[in-house]
């Protein structure tokens, strides 16, 4: 990245946000030292209307998204100014021919990133299409995987699977997106690419496709690494990356002890089992990842422990029926697994990935190290388990107990 001032850099960004032909996203978020946006985040892409073409913006709140079209002109203009008012900390910008990326530093300057690409992209604006596959739903990797028949077309009884990975991807892609933009993690080179694990990657679903876009359609360096307990695992998932020529690597061992040298710098983890998650997500805190992401699976721990334990009195109608105490104890997990590796200096946002009709295990865990602890999170930590009793899986394996 390069240094310049911040008006020139906004002026770059200015520039491909109004080029209707040659847009193909943007994205805004995160926020300045001088003060905060109004949005969270907001997405930017051109979209043909019967009424011609505009600018639809999609701006993030913490609880939902807003959606305006603006028509091409003066006013996508006026809302392009007004955005660019706005006091964000990182821009992303793709147009048919470029990526621009910047960031503006504690001094209120701009560092700036714009690279060419090898090859013109095609936009598109359709207003009505369906949800765009982040990987072509007849890309040979999911026949590789067996998720997808000799026919190229994905089996109906992996149709769920095929979705999961993909807006497990979709987040990914988000989240690394953001991770660069503001410096929480380093611009991958082909000498240090970026470094991901996938923890407990079983038949490597998600290792393979996250290889896939990184480093084929996003264009990233990446050193990819699948970690199973599984020595079969090991040796079908490192056959079917010779079969399609990924460069991902696989080792065997657990969660809380597997070899991975160097230290990565995304953590991955999709349905670890119970306190497997909990051992995951530790690992990404020892190892200080910059970028963590971690969909839980079954809750069993805090289940059985308030079954076993004193309910306080307000909750006793809820601890009554049993699948209240089960979604319960989901909830109770994963607000303590937040507040815990919130604790070591993460933002962590819990959020859904995919629709509940997919899998009903659709919370994902989203961790950015930021090295801030805010006020009052030790004291909120230790309000929660005190009331209920509990003693977090996390908790241990961090050696942060609660007071």
């Amino acid at each position: 990245m390069s240094d310049r001032s911040l008006e020139t850099a906004l002026a770059t960004v200015r520039e491909a946000l109004l080029d209707a032909d040659g847009l193909v996203r943007a994205v805004a978020s995160g926020r300045r030292r001088t003060g905060t946006p109004t949005w969270r985040r907001v997405e930017l892409r051109y979209v043909d209307l019967k009424a011609g073409r505009h600018l639809q913006a999609t701006a993030y709140d913490a609880t939902q998204a807003h959606t305006a079209n603006h028509a091409a002109g003066p006013a996508a203009t006026e809302a392009v100014e007004a955005l660019l008012a706005e006091p964000f900390g990182n821009w992303h910008v793709e147009t048919a021919t470029h990526t621009h990326q910047v960031r503006v530093t504690k001094k209120g300057d701009a560092l700036v990133s714009s690279k060419r690409r090898a090859q013109e992209l095609e936009v598109e604006r359709d207003h009505d299409r369906t949800k765009q596959h982040l990987l072509a739903a007849d890309d040979p990797l999911w026949r590789a995987l067996g998720l997808a028949g000799a026919d190229g077309r994905v089996k109906p009884s992996r149709a769920a699977k095929v979705r999961q990975v993909e807006e497990f991807l979709r987040l990914l892609d988000a989240a690394v997106t953001d991770a660069l933009a503001a410096g929480h993690l380093r611009a991958p080179t082909a000498d240090e690419p970026l470094r991901v694990v996938d923890l407990g990657c079983g038949n490597a679903y998600l290792t393979f496709a996250a290889q896939r876009y990184l480093g084929e359609v996003r264009g990233l360096p990446v050193a990819m690494t699948g970690v199973d307990v599984k020595e079969q695992s090991r040796e079908h998932n490192s056959r079917v990356a010779v079969d399609v020529g990924l460069p991902a690597s696989f080792t065997v061992g657990t969660i809380a002890e597997a070899v991975v040298d160097p230290a990565p710098e995304v953590v991955l983890a999709l349905h670890a089992c119970d306190t497997a998650t909990d051992e995951a997500l530790a690992r990404a805190v020892e190892w200080r990842a910059p970028l963590v992401l971690a969909a839980p699976c079954c809750h069993h721990d805090v289940a059985a422990q308030l079954r076993r334990g004193p309910t306080p009195p307000a909750y006793a109608e809820v601890v009554r029926h049993g699948i209240l105490r089960e979604r319960l104890a989901d909830t109770l997990t994963d607000a303590l697994r937040a507040s815990l590796v919130r604790l070591q200096g993460y933002r962590v946002d819990v959020v859904q990935f995919v629709e509940s009709r997919h899998t009903p295990r659709n919370t994902m865990l989203r961790a950015v190290r930021t090295g801030v602890v805010p006020d009052g999170a030790r004291a909120e930590l230790d309000a929660l388990v005190g009331e209920w009793g509990l003693r977090p899986r996390l908790a241990d394996l961090l050696a942060d107990p609660p007071a």
